[in-house]
């Protein structure tokens, strides 16, 4: 079957290609991960702006190096169409098996537990799991449905929820340039911790600098619908990540001149409602989750408006089963409802794994999203090997972009999996292994396929 690109219309322009970057990174990870990076670091604030600058550098090496191979294809799919048009078929089956079944779903639903997380605080509810779940669940089926039903809600959405949640990160970042309050006292019911030397459990870090800095390829799938994308998505890969490394530090800092690093070692996530009160009173608490809550639905929105076309991409390549069902466009909203309908339900299967692996501690305080995240950087060092193999034989002329880029972004991916084997070496290696299996599995699937038809 070939691939169906007809009647595919360009709805995107820059804007909503870059607010997906920026809106999909920026958001969930920085306010729950940032305290975890300063933990790991034993509370020294030099070395956690330097894995943030490590985790910017991974990604932006990573995504200049994948602007050479976005330049040079029209394939749908994102990072599947740069394995299909540079690798083989075999391999872009490979890792649209892994993107479709794991890393999308994986991602989606721990954010959007998380945003269930952010509402009980919000308004007070029980915080239990399963009031959590079930709000995540929502939050998860609206979205799924905005984007579908209207092509536009879902960008626009993404453009404003992106300019919402960057206004607290930069506020409190120059807010702690000129603060200078005395550090609040912590509260007397939590245990203080201090500052310490970690030695290399500073490494550590680099997991949830990586799931902060995640998210940033997944707008690649919306290229076939970006106008002009040949020019749009490289700069968009480009500046996004430069924008996300800024806010970031801004943030990082400002929260510790604001609140000091004992304080966040000690009270944990819980340290942004302090600022909250310090910055704007006995209301700023709730203001500031406020935005926080509407900057994790931003991600939830960027990453099923990216979902929800993965199957689509991956049926018109022949792929995944019931191809030709899938493939199908619903003329009136441009979309495949089969395609939706699949991704939803498959968010809703890991859902209940989530809840399952969190109630019962399986995951020894980790999540499932984790099972995916190390995995795909190891993948996209394929592709930046394949730029080198560019330069090497002329097609691409530029020594920084076929050479120094992409080495430097193989390089960051290794770097993020020592530092995944670093935080959970019990579960990790299983993660990738369960991950390979997915691919081989993708991989022979497609190989059968072929020989079929």
């Amino acid at each position: 079957m070939e691939e169906k690109t007809k009647g595919i219309k360009q709805h995107y322009g820059l804007l909503t290609a870059l607010s997906m970057i920026v809106g999909i990174c920026v958001g969930s990870g920085i306010f729950f991960k940032a305290d975890d990076i300063l933990t790991y670091t034993g509370g020294d604030v030099v070395l956690g702006i330097i894995v943030f600058c490590i985790g910017a550098l991974c990604v932006i090496f990573g995504s200049i190096t994948l602007t050479e191979l976005a330049s040079r294809t029209t394939k749908i799919g994102g990072v599947v169409g740069y394995f299909e048009e540079f690798i083989s078929s075999s391999a872009a089956s490979a890792f649209g098996w892994f993107q479709m079944w794991v890393y999308l779903p994986t991602i989606t639903v721990v954010v959007s537990w998380v945003a269930g997380i952010y509402t009980t605080m919000l308004f007070g509810l029980s915080s239990t799991l399963e009031m959590q779940i079930g709000i995540g669940l929502v939050y998860l089926s609206f979205l799924f449905a905005m984007n579908y039903l209207s092509l536009k809600a879902g960008g626009r959405f993404q453009n404003i929820t992106t300019f919402i949640k960057l206004i607290p990160l930069i506020g409190i970042g120059i807010a702690g340039i000129f603060w200078s309050a005395p550090m609040p006292e912590i509260p007397s019911e939590v245990v203080e911790i201090g500052t310490s030397s970690v030695g290399l459990g500073w490494l550590a870090a680099l997991a949830p600098m990586a799931f902060s800095f995640e998210g940033w390829v997944i707008s690649t799938t919306i290229t076939p619908e970006v106008k002009n994308a040949k020019r749009n998505m490289p700069i968009a890969l480009t500046i996004g990540p430069l924008i996300v490394l800024g806010v970031y530090l801004a943030y990082f800092i400002g929260t510790v001149s604001i609140v000091g690093e004992e304080y966040i070692l000690s009270t944990g996530d819980g340290a942004i409602n302090q600022i909250g009160t310090e910055l704007l009173g006995p209301m700023g608490e709730s203001i500031i989750l406020t935005f926080v809550l509407i900057a994790v639905l931003g991600v939830v929105n960027g990453l099923t408006l990216g979902f929800i076309r993965l199957p689509q991409a991956l049926a018109t390549k022949n792929m995944i089963p019931m191809s030709d069902k899938i493939a199908e466009i619903d003329p009136e909203r441009e979309l495949s409802p089969a395609s939706a309908t699949f991704a939803f339900v498959l968010s809703l299967g890991w859902m209940f794994l989530h809840y399952i692996t969190q109630k019962t501690n399986l995951l020894s305080g980790g999540d499932v999203s984790e099972i995916a995240i190390i995995f795909s950087y190891l993948a996209y060092a394929v592709l930046y090997l394949k730029v080198i193999q560019l330069k090497r034989v002329g097609t691409i002329q530029n020594v920084f972009l076929g050479y120094v880029a992409p080495v430097f972004g193989t390089l960051g991916s290794l770097i993020i999996l020592v530092g995944g084997i670093f935080s959970n070496p019990t579960f990790v290696p299983f993660f990738l292994v369960f991950s390979l299996l997915v691919c081989i599995a993708g991989y022979y699937y497609y190989q059968r396929k072929t020989v079929k038809d």
